[in-house]
């Protein structure tokens, strides 16, 4: 579900993950987070990104801490040779 709104172009922000169709950074979404921002806060920053964008980020950043570094670097391969580049 929200793995498809994840994507990982090496053309496209050094490779690092980012929301489909944007240069917005996984990354990026959760150190906002951190910092105390607001989804809405978030939102109004970034008209390109959604609530479920916001929610595949923090998905995503779950899934990556469950794996191993090895799963890891296996899952960023696989999504960046599987999954459509949006430029």
């Amino acid at each position: 579900m929200s793995q498809a709104l994840i994507t990982s172009d090496p053309k496209i922000m050094m490779g690092k993950p980012t929301l489909a169709g944007t240069r917005i950074t996984v990354e990026l979404i959760l150190d906002k987070l951190a910092a105390g921002e607001s989804l809405d806060q978030i939102l109004s920053e970034h008209p390109r990104l959604t609530a479920e964008g916001i929610r595949a980020a923090i998905a995503f950043a779950s899934r990556l801490n469950r794996l191993g570094s090895e799963d890891l670097a296996l899952e960023v391969g696989a999504m960046t040779r599987l999954t459509p580049s949006h430029r």
